[in-house]
């Protein structure tokens, strides 16, 4: 890229953006940060995500690179996309990178965790935006069964939106975990992999729920694996309980994560 290239880390709360990606008549991540860098560098700059979050998918730990007409000190950029960005989006960090750095192409790994609400205080105002406020127990034992069938490399069709076009649908995914919540109130789903087709951690989750409700046997999970569409997964889990959490690339230090 032409420029001085650099990483940002954002955090945003989702609800307010129709995904990442720049559309012409809707509010997105892609845009408000463009036009933040814009007013900085008096011209036009083009971000890449790490990932294309969908509309109300949070994040805190989306990656983007860009390249600015002069050379900003990493402090000095920070504390001015601080100032510039709406209140729905924060700067964590900004870095220097070589030249070749894309923060799509260049990332190895993407950690992505879903939140889910299972108590009655789940549906509370200062909750419910940022979980799927479920309200009912879930077996987690079940869960944890299901969720070791994810591990490794599989197809993921069964799992994600129709329609994509890919070049293959195999994704290795390093982690996939289920732990309880503090006080009850719930579970958290961690999946880490080298790649997510569309929809997939929402597909994952809504199928793994209705696991954990005793609404489908267990062995459904490695059967879906197989298949070649997600006619027969269940509805995806709610949008608002998905977060980007950290993003991995050998060109960058460890430790990015929140």
């Amino acid at each position: 890229m032409a420029g001085v290239p650099y990483y940002v880390i954002l955090h945003y709360v989702g609800h307010g953006f129709a995904g990442w990606q720049r559309q012409p008549a809707e509010r997105t991540v892609q845009a408000e940060l463009e036009a933040a860098l814009e007013r900085l560098a008096a011209t036009r700059v083009v971000a890449h995500a790490a990932g294309r979050t969908d509309a109300g998918v949070h994040a805190l730990g989306q990656v983007a690179s860009f390249a600015m007409p002069r050379d900003w000190e990493p402090g000095e950029l920070v504390r001015a996309l601080r100032a510039l960005l709406p209140e729905d989006m924060w700067v964590a960090q900004v870095g220097r990178v070589p030249p070749e750095f894309h923060a799509r192409r260049s990332a190895t790994a993407r950690r992505y965790r879903y939140v889910i609400g299972c108590d009655v205080a789940a549906s509370s105002p200062f909750r419910r935006p940022f979980e799927w406020a479920l309200g009912v127990p879930l077996d987690t034992e079940r869960l944890r069964t299901a969720a070791a069938y994810v591990l490794g490399e599989h197809d993921f069709r069964g799992f994600s939106a129709s329609g994509q076009v890919k070049p293959h649908y195999r994704c290795t995914v390093t982690v996939a975990e289920w732990t309880a919540r503090a006080n009850g109130e719930g579970c958290i789903f961690t999946v880490e992999a080298d790649r997510f087709l569309h929809h997939m951690v929402r597909f994952l989750v809504g199928t793994m729920v209705d696991v954990g409700r005793d609404r489908r046997p267990v062995d459904d999970v490695p059967r879906l694996l197989g298949s070649t569409d997600n006619r027969e997964a269940s509805p995806p889990a709610p949008a608002h309980g998905l977060y980007l959490m950290h993003v991995r690339y050998p060109q960058l230090d460890e430790g990015q994560e929140p």
